[in-house]
């Protein structure tokens, strides 16, 4: 569990609840026209710039991955790597099947070694499966990020229609409040519909994107060795290139 993404939002909601609370309730701050506004309007803006499959799958996934964190750091995939090939150089590509392992791509290659699949097999199967995996958290970001953008243009438009509902009905007094509301609400909703929900949360899908291409890459070629049957000292080695370099130091420290 990526406990940031949580916390920042529990923290950005418990500021605005704060600053509501200090001057009113939540009532004052509630219209339906605003909602309308700034949730139809930028689903719909959303819609027309993505496919409606892209839509069903990239929101949820979007919002799976930025509150979930991969198990294993780069330094700990290094090591559980090397693990698995020491256990293939001492005992055998079969050994593998009785090993456990968390990371479920690590875990499908080791099978696969374990099950004598060539190496091409291994690395165009593993390779589509990195891609489409990455396509669909990036098409998730993307999903958000547009919708970040579309937000604070659409709170824009509230405000102009309260506007013109403000004035067009300036004799009668009774019509002023709601569509004051309309015009100041919406613009509220549209900001922190952006700055607060989706935009932040596409940048952490945009992270979260490189650190699982850079993971999964490092698996792959990590399994192509095993599976040439490279030592595990090659195979630390070649691995520890995908490692910062006080990464580096750290293990080589350690070991």
């Amino acid at each position: 569990m990526d406990l940031a993404t949580g916390a920042g939002l529990l923290a950005g909601f418990a500021v605005v609840a704060t600053l509501i609370l200090m001057g009113g309730d939540f009532r004052m701050f509630y219209d339906i026209h605003a909602v309308i506004v700034i949730f139809g309007g930028s689903f719909a803006a959303t819609l027309i710039r993505f496919p409606f499959s892209t839509m069903l799958h990239g929101l949820p996934m979007g919002v799976k991955y930025a509150f979930t964190m991969r198990q294993m750091d780069p330094r700990a995939l290094v090591e559980e790597i090397t693990r698995v090939a020491e256990v293939a150089r001492k005992s055998g590509p079969i050994a593998l099947e009785t090993i456990e392992i968390d990371d479920p791509y690590l875990a499908q290659g080791v099978r696969y070694i374990a099950d004598g699949y060539d190496r091409e097999f291994i690395k165009e199967t593993m390779e589509r499966e990195r891609d489409n995996f990455l396509q669909r958290l990036d098409e998730g970001q993307k999903i958000y990020r547009a919708i970040g953008d579309c937000a604070p243009a659409w709170g824009m438009v509230g405000t102009i229609i309260g506007m013109v509902q403000m004035f067009a009905n300036m004799e009668d007094p009774s019509k002023l409040g709601p569509a004051m509301a309309v015009a100041l609400l919406a613009t509220l909703y549209g900001a922190l519909t952006a700055n607060l929900i989706c935009l932040p949360l596409a940048d952490k899908l945009h992270l979260k994107l490189a650190e699982e291409e850079i993971s999964r890459t490092l698996i792959l070629d990590g399994v192509l060795q095993i599976r040439e049957s490279k030592s595990p000292m090659v195979v630390r080695e070649m691995l520890l290139a995908y490692l910062p370099d006080h990464h580096r130091a750290e293990l080589a420290a350690a070991a």
